[in-house]
């Protein structure tokens, strides 16, 4: 019985973070870590401006990112106020086939999960909640890009809710994801196995993932290096799986 591994996308082999925060250094100026509220005019007006007026192309504001939005937000433009986090939103998501913009976190990466999972027989697929952006739907842009970045013939699924009841649903083994809340609901709510990608400078994370009963890695290549050893004899194939992991 082949191994069934999902993988996330943004956060976990997308660079989301970089690219809203390029959006962010357009709109406001200055790292998304340096913009806060302060004294004279909003903060969400770029610091360029001599006037303390937006620029004409800035989209309009809202109170602050929407629900699928919020899910997806990384930590860096969370820094930003939720009426800014709105703006880079929609600057983003007015980009034709925005989704196929950014940048892989580990180059070469996913060609190096394709060759493997064809050499070890794995079934693959990539869960997102990604919002939907201008242009193509949201499964097609990301078909492209993990294509363009290596994987070939990829199956995305677009969803929504808990993640343990999509592993759940598809009778996956492995769910591999960079946000911790995801992975709680991938131990709660299915039998597959949590992987929390918790790269340098979160050892916390780290921690808690362990105390918590999932694994933790500190990128996709570790996990490949992990995955990619001999399966040991095992009396089941979650257990082959946890000598997989464990390096046992």
């Amino acid at each position: 019985m082949s191994l069934r591994i999902a993988f996330d996308l943004d956060g976990t082999v997308a660079d989301l973070d970089s690219a809203l925060a390029e959006i962010s250094r357009s709109l406001f100026g200055g790292e998304p870590e340096a913009v806060a509220p302060a004294e004279g005019p909003p903060a969400e007006v770029r610091r360029d401006d001599p006037r303390g007026r937006p620029p004409a192309d800035t989209p309009a504001a809202k109170d602050g990112p929407d629900e699928e939005e919020d899910r997806v937000t990384p930590p860096r433009v969370r820094s930003l106020t939720p009426r800014q986090q709105s703006m880079v939103w929609q600057a983003a998501l007015r980009t034709p086939n925005f989704w196929e913009t950014l940048g892989e976190i580990e180059p070469g990466v996913l060609a190096r999960l394709w060759a493997l999972a064809g050499e070890r027989g794995w079934e693959v697929v990539f869960l997102t909640q990604r919002p939907a952006s201008e242009g193509d739907t949201t499964q097609r842009q990301s078909q492209r890009w993990l294509r363009a970045k290596g994987f070939e013939l990829p199956s995305v699924f677009v969803v929504s809710g808990s993640r343990g009841k999509v592993a759940s649903a598809l009778g996956l083994d492995v769910v591999v994801d960079d946000r911790p809340e995801n992975c709680l609901d991938v131990k709660v709510d299915s039998t597959a196995r949590a992987v929390l990608v918790a790269r340098a400078g979160s050892p916390a994370m780290a921690a808690n993932a362990a105390r918590l009963g999932i694994e933790a890695v500190s990128s996709i290549a570790e996990l490949l290096d992990r995955l990619g050893r001999r399966a040991a004899d095992g009396p089941s194939l979650l257990g082959r799986i946890k000598n997989l992991l464990t390096g046992a």
